[in-house]
Order: C-alpha cells, then sequence, then structure tokens
C-alpha cells in the first residue's frame, strides 16, 4: 500500500478550539476541540476521497514545509454605504507556510486566508507576504480580520493517507495485516478452544441481529466466566453458516489489544497497522472481535486520549469498522470514566449469570456430551456434587465458567485413564488438588472439633494459646458455612512484640486450611513498610507498565490462600483506604476496572505497636502492654471496625522457650540429610539451646540461629567427614557448656 503525506497546518483560537487545514488546499478543514481530533478528521475525509472520489484527491508535492510567522501592519475599514472608513493600523500575526519546489522556486501558503503564491527569491518571503495579506484584507472589517486571525497559536502537522490496494479477485483477495494480528474465529482449530454456549439462545440471536440487520457494535458486559466468548463464537458460527457458497466466509476475527500493536515500537507504525486492517476488513464486511475492552483503553499512547481505542472511534462512529467486544461491569465503568467516546460507540448487549437450576442443566449437558463423545458416564451426584462446591466454596466465580471447565476436565481425565464411569469422589479429589482446601472441610458429612483444630495450631505455635483459638474460630465457622460469602475468610490482626509467633501462625492456618492440594505454598507475604509514600497503593495492584503486580497476579492464580501483610502500620495511608473496600466486599478494583477476589482468602495484618513500651519485650513475665488499645489509637474507627479480630501475643515465658527449642531438635531429627539417622539428646541439650537463643528484644527469633550453631553444624561436619555414619545411632549430650555427639 502507498502513503501520502500531506501538510496541516493547525491553529487554536482563544476559546480552547482548532481548525486543521491542509496546505496546499486549505478548502479540505476540520473543526474540533483538539488537534488530534481535527486530524483525525481530515484523515477520514481524505481517505474516503481517494477510495471513492480520486479525482478529487489533492496531490503532494512531497517537499519539506517550514512555518514562519510573519508580522503584519493591516489597516481595517468600516463600510458605510459607499464611504470607507479606516481604522487604526493593527499588527497581526500571519502564518506563512514555506516551501521549495522544482526549478528553484518557492511557494507559501497561509490556510487561515486561503492564499497561496509562488516566489523565486527566498529573502523577499516577508516582503511578499505583508503584500498579499494586506491584499486579502483590503476592505475587511475589525471583527471580520478578526475572526480569519484569531489564533492563540499555530502548529505544522501532517496527515498520513494511505492509498488502497488494486482490486483483486475473490479468489486472489489476501489478509495480510488481518492475520498478523487476528484469527479468524470460523477456522476449526479456534472453534474448538471455545465450548458451546448451553442455555444462550436468546442472547445468539439477540447478537447475531444487532450484528447482521443493524451492522452495530456490540459490547458483551457479562462477570469473567459468564460464558462472553462461547455467545460471540456461537454466533459467529451461525452467521457464517449462512454464507455457506461464499469464499470469503471468514467475517469474524478474534484479536486482542496487545496483539494490535505487538512489533510497532515507532511512532504512527500501530495506527499504519490498524488502518490496513480496517481497510481489510471493509472489504468482505469483516467484524473485529476484541477479546478485552479496556486493553484498547490502556494500550497504544501515555493515556486513554491518544490509545488504541481513541485511534478506532472515529472508524466506529462513521461505521467504516464494526467491533464486537467484550467486558465486565467494572471495565465498562472505568471505560466510561477514562474514555467514554469508546462506550458510547457500542451497544451493550447483557450476559447475565445463571441462576441455580440453569447452571444445572449446563452442567448436565456438559456431562452428557462428555458421556456421547468419550463415553464416560456420569451420574447426577457428579453434576450436582460440582455445582454445590463452586457455590460453597467459589460463590465469586459466575456460572458456568470454571465450573463448566472443571466438570469437562474431570470427564477428560477419566477417559484418559480409561474409566468408564466418573465417581463423586474423583470431584472432591480434584478439587482438593485446585483449591488445597482438605476433604474434611468440603464434605459436611464429616464433623471438625475445634479443639482438634487448636491442637494442631498450638503444636505449631508454642505459648500462644489465646492467639491460636482465634484462629481455630475463623476455620470452624468456615467448615460450618457461617462465614460471610461476600468478605474475605477472616481479616485478623497480629498485635505483640517480634519474634513469639505471629508469622508462624500465619503459616500455620495456611498450611492446615489451603496446603493439601497440588501446590502447598500458600502464603502470601507482603512488607508493607515497601509501600509507603505517594503512589503506594498504585503499587501495591499495579506495576511500572500499568499490568497487575505480582501480589494480584498470585492470588488470581490462587485465590484460596492466606495474605499476610507484615508491619501494616508501616504503610501508606491511601493503602489503609484501598483495604477498607477489601474487607467489606472481599474484592480490589484498580483504576482500569480489573477486580480481584479475596473472598477465599484470610487476611492477616501483623503489628508491632506498642512493642516498645514497658513490659512488651518478646520473652519475660512482666504482664505487657495493651496492644488492642494501642492498635485503637493508631488506626482510624473504619479501619479497625473492619477487622474480624485483634489477637494479642503474649511475650514468651522461659518454659515456652524451652518447648520451641524441643520442637526445633524434633524437626530437625526429620531433615532430609537426617534420613536413616536414629536421633535423640538429654533435656540439657534443649536447655542450653534455648539459653544460647533468648534475646530479650527478639523473643524466640535467635532460636533458629542458636540451633544452626550449637547443633546442625557439628553433626553436618561429622556426616560430610564419615558418610557410613548415616545408618548409626546419635545422642546428643551437654559437657563443659558444649553440645557432644555420641555415635552408636
Amino acid at each position: 500500500m502507498s502513503v501520502t503525506r500531506l501538510p496541516v497546518l493547525v491553529w487554536r483560537d482563544h476559546e480552547g478550539h482548532f481548525t486543521a487545514a491542509l496546505v496546499d488546499q486549505p478548502e479540505y478543514a476540520a473543526f474540533g476541540t483538539s488537534a488530534q481530533d481535527c486530524l483525525q478528521q481530515l484523515r477520514h475525509h481524505l481517505t474516503w476521497l481517494q477510495r471513492n472520489e480520486p479525482w478529487y484527491f489533492p496531490e503532494s508535492s512531497g517537499d519539506e514545509c517550514k512555518l514562519i510567522r510573519v508580522a503584519v501592519d493591516v489597516r481595517p475599514e468600516y463600510v458605510v454605504g459607499r464611504q470607507r472608513h479606516p481604522s487604526e493600523p493593527i499588527r497581526v500575526t500571519v502564518p506563512c507556510v514555506h516551501s521549495e519546489l522544482t526549478g528553484g522556486l518557492h511557494a507559501c501558503a497561509i490556510p487561515p486566508l486561503q492564499l497561496w503564491f509562488s516566489f523565486h527569491e527566498a529573502d523577499k518571503l516577508r516582503e511578499l507576504a505583508a503584500h498579499y495579506v494586506r491584499e486579502a484584507l483590503q476592505g475587511k472589517s475589525p471583527a471580520q480580520v478578526a475572526r480569519l486571525l484569531n489564533a492563540a497559536e499555530y502548529e505544522l502537522a501532517d496527515v498520513l493517507v494511505t492509498a488502497p490496494e488494486e482490486r483483486k479477485t475473490r479468489a486472489e483477495r489476501r489478509y495480510e495485516s488481518l492475520e498478523t494480528v487476528a484469527e479468524a474465529l470460523g477456522e476449526r482449530a479456534l472453534r474448538r478452544q471455545f465450548s458451546r454456549a448451553w442455555e444462550r439462545e436468546r442472547e445468539i440471536h439477540e447478537l447475531s441481529r444487532r450484528v447482521k440487520n443493524d451492522r452495530a457494535n456490540v459490547l458483551l458486559v457479562g462477570p469473567p466466566g459468564v460464558g462472553k466468548t462461547s455467545v460471540l463464537a456461537s454466533a459467529a458460527r451461525e452467521l457464517e453458516r449462512q454464507l455457506e457458497g461464499d469464499v470469503e466466509r471468514r467475517r469474524f476475527w478474534l484479536t486482542n489489544g496487545s496483539r494490535l500493536i505487538a512489533g510497532t515500537p515507532y511512532l504512527g507504525q500501530w495506527e499504519e497497522r490498524l488502518e490496513a486492517v480496517i481497510a481489510e476488513l471493509q472489504g468482505f464486511q469483516g467484524v473485529l472481535c476484541i477479546e478485552n475492552l479496556l486493553e484498547l483503553v490502556r494500550l497504544g499512547g501515555h493515556d486513554a486520549s491518544d490509545s488504541v481505542g481513541a485511534f478506532l472511534i472515529p472508524y466506529m462512529n462513521h461505521r467504516e469498522l464494526q467491533v464486537v467486544a467484550e467486558a465486565t461491569p467494572e471495565e465498562l465503568d472505568a471505560c466510561r470514566r477514562l474514555l467514554p467516546g469508546l462506550a458510547d460507540a457500542f451497544q451493550v448487549l447483557r450476559v447475565e449469570p445463571f441462576d441455580a437450576s440453569s447452571a444445572l442443566r449446563v452442567l448436565d449437558r456438559i456431562a452428557q456430551a462428555g458421556a456421547r463423545n468419550l463415553r464416560v458416564e456420569t451420574g447426577n451426584d457428579v453434576v450436582h456434587t460440582v455445582f454445590r462446591l463452586f457455590r460453597r466454596f467459589r460463590p465469586y466465580d459466575a456460572f458456568p465458567g470454571k465450573a463448566a471447565a472443571f466438570t469437562s476436565g474431570l470427564i477428560q481425565q477419566a477417559a484418559s485413564a480409561e474409566q468408564r464411569k466418573l465417581e463423586q469422589q474423583a470431584v472432591t479429589d480434584r478439587f482438593v488438588d485446585e483449591t488445597g482446601l482438605p476433604e474434611l472441610l468440603l464434605r459436611d458429612d464429616l464433623p471438625l472439633a475445634e479443639p482438634d483444630v487448636l491442637a494442631a495450631l498450638s503444636a505449631r505455635v508454642i505459648g500462644q494459646e489465646a492467639a491460636c483459638r482465634a484462629a481455630a474460630g475463623v476455620i470452624t465457622t468456615f467448615k460450618a458455612g457461617l462465614n460471610d460469602p461476600g468478605r474475605p475468610l477472616g481479616v485478623l490482626l497480629f498485635s505483640g512484640p517480634t519474634g513469639v509467633g505471629k508469622t508462624e501462625l500465619a503459616r500455620a492456618m495456611a498450611d492446615y486450611l489451603f496446603g493439601h492440594g497440588e501446590t502447598h505454598e500458600r502464603l502470601v507475604r507482603l512488607d508493607m513498610s515497601e509501600y509507603t509514600g505517594h503512589g503506594a497503593s498504585e503499587r501495591l495492584v499495579s506495576d511500572a507498565s500499568g499490568g497487575p503486580s505480582d501480589f494480584i497476579k498470585r492470588v488470581r492464580s490462587q485465590p484460596f490462600c492466606v495474605v499476610l501483610l507484615d508491619e501494616i502500620e508501616k504503610a501508606s495511608p491511601d493503602v489503609f483506604d484501598m483495604l477498607l473496600a477489601v474487607f467489606d466486599e472481599g474484592r480490589l478494583t484498580d483504576r482500569f476496572g480489573r477486580v480481584t477476589s479475596f473472598q477465599s482468602s484470610v487476611l492477616i495484618m501483623t503489628s508491632n505497636l506498642g512493642a516498645g513500651r514497658e513490659g512488651g519485650l518478646g520473652f519475660g513475665k512482666a504482664r505487657g502492654p495493651d496492644y488492642d488499645a494501642e492498635v485503637m489509637r493508631f488506626f482510624r474507627p473504619e479501619f479497625y471496625n473492619r477487622l474480624d479480630a485483634v489477637v494479642a501475643f503474649a511475650p514468651l515465658h522461659e518454659q515456652t522457650i524451652r518447648a520451641i527449642a524441643e520442637k526445633e531438635l524434633r524437626e530437625l531429627a526429620a531433615r532430609e540429610g537426617m534420613a536413616g539417622l536414629s536421633l535423640s539428646w538429654d533435656e540439657a541439650v534443649a536447655a542450653l539451646v534455648a539459653s544460647a537463643g533468648f534475646d530479650q528484644r527478639y523473643g524466640a527469633r535467635p532460636l533458629q540461629r542458636a540451633l544452626e550453631e550449637l547443633v546442625v553444624t557439628p553433626i553436618a561436619r561429622e556426616l560430610a567427614s564419615n558418610p557410613d555414619r548415616r545408618q548409626a545411632r546419635l545422642h546428643l549430650s551437654v559437657q563443659q557448656g558444649r553440645v557432644v555427639l555420641q555415635w552408636a
């Protein structure tokens, strides 16, 4: 395709409006609220002119143009009848666009006055411009002069007009640009990636009608997983089926904002690519299908006003491009806020989530299709179990969405294992693998006693019975199904001195609740001292390019987790404001309308508030400070009132430190390098480790370092020198203040 570059003069009047006119033919002009809008109008008109009336299309000299501002003294006149009354002389600034022609000639254009003249000597430009301007303004009143030269500033720009390709026969027609950035929805390989839109006949019919009969731009709006893409693919299949005898059956092309601009690092490249894509789509009335509307707003420029979406708006409004896009309700609200013109270019078609009966019918039809195609039998108990698990433990996922994919995956897994019947236990096992939840919490027929939970947590966190009891309460409430489904499973604030087990209890809860699946690490930990100062809340949810932050990616990939916000008091107040919505609704929405759910997460914050006061150290017998009062004093009431509990951790006592030392020794015996060894020790060993690992400022935190130094290092040195001792018995004792190894 050939590209024609035409110089344009753009000027802004004192009211803030813009005018753009071709330098050589100023009758081609546009008026708007921004320079970019005027240039877009000119480009669209000239593109249409070149395609439909090429004999009127202006020629470009291709010469380099320069903008020169010339001051001219003019004398407007008032005309009354046949008499002229000159006014006082005034000085006006006239924009002169100078270019060099072939043969040594020069040219000057003054678009606001529609003047153009040529001359030989370049240094005569100002003199000649003043002469022609006075001649053009002769007999004009001051008001007329002001209308013609009422500009606050002038700027020289250009428009690029792409010439259409030569006409080809249908059989020869190609899709070079389209195939670079999109895939034809009619292709069988792509169609197979999308499930059928069960129970969506009304939405499919309505979308087909609007696309075919109204030639409208349609926006499918619904929560994630509701089946928007399946509706689009089914409607495309129906419409293309009606064109069975036509060579051009690939009418619908699927893409996204990232693909549209991929590989275009230089200014103007992606615009030229999109113009070529639009030209190809116009050749056969094709439809561009966008997977995510919000990407069009985010990508392409510095902000929404120069984004890909802003570029497409005029083409959509002038019916030169037909688009079908998808968005969630939150993304549509963000688009209306950031780029309202793009949202207004669409007709909205709502795709609502299924109710319980419809969801069960869809899951049943998926099961029947699996039985028919893969010969895997599924009973009603399987379908009802899938529905119950997703409604109970993933209430934020719209049906059919992930429940349909889960059911299809189960059937395919059974077919791969050559199983002819899918059992209910297989549903539970797969759900455990994906979520990490233990079967004990998934099945209503299995009891869970709070003392059992308390014992499991207390074995991990020694000497903090009150804190473990509060954590056990969150777990038993979740087991009973009495937690608020619209909030996180629990919002807890662990307060107390350092080194007393706050982080360890968060790990214990993560392991107990979510540590039973394929991925065992379910603790997402953030150091909130990194989120201070200006823009802290934005850094929490977004990376430098505007995409989701690492924290958001982890929660989205695995919503069943414990989120630990360490030293929450050090975060910026903006972060506290953002967390209020998470505590209330279990959802975090960024400025682009992207939603992250925390309704399957436990939120735990740790704080050392009050730890520096008397009695607030990590070890001792003295009564500590009132941590709850310290928390109330620091946080705003609306933040404090959204906490489910403020859990105060007590300072550790000597017997507690001894018990922790015993626990660390037992865990040492279970390490991989101790395999084959039978390890035992005297009580004096635990007492020595506890004494060496005690620090009044840091609680039990130095205990691990003392264990490594006094016990682990001597054992490692001995095993490295004598590998044959790995099948022996090792007893530890204390002599003269040192740990002694005794082999047997």
